[in-house]
């Protein structure tokens, strides 16, 4: 399958990888894996998605928070394989993370923003294993951030 056709059909934009701000790397190879570090929300105007699901967003609100970290997921990886996604085998695992309430108990469908875009874009290639884990807060006060796992050919 050609991933960049792929987004091509889906009418997708790629956000801007964008630099870390802190002491760390957006993406790192280890062999045959990337590992992209935890991509916060971040509008398609590039502003931060920030609140709490369960109190000032919906669960379809994270759910989109989560599907713009999904696509910058794509971007960096993107930007690691210097411009080809078609070095990438398959996506081996998300880790989603929800600035949620205490009472709030839909992650899943939240982290599915990621997921579903993931698995939109790569097919087959981008079924992956999860975890959906609630927060009382993150970085900027951004409402989710998901990290990835995947395998280069």
């Amino acid at each position: 399958m050609n991933f960049e056709k792929k987004i091509n059909e889906l009418n997708v934009k790629l956000p801007e990888a964008k630099p870390p701000v802190g002491s760390y790397v957006a993406t790192k190879i280890v062999g045959k894996l990337l590992y992209i570090s935890g991509q916060i929300s971040i509008d398609s105007n590039g502003q931060l998605i920030k609140g709490k699901i369960g109190k000032e967003l919906s669960t379809d609100d994270g759910y989109q928070a989560a599907k713009r970290c999904g696509l910058s997921i794509v971007a960096q990886a993107k930007a690691a394989c210097d411009g080809d996604l078609n070095k990438i085998k398959c996506c081996i695992k998300l880790n989603g993370f929800v600035n949620s309430t205490e009472n709030f108990i839909e992650q899943p469908k939240v982290i599915n923003g990621a997921s579903d875009i993931i698995a939109s874009i790569f097919g087959d290639a981008g079924m992956h294993t999860r975890a959906a884990v609630s927060t009382n807060s993150l970085p900027l006060g951004v409402s989710v951030e998901v990290d990835a796992i995947f395998e280069l050919n």
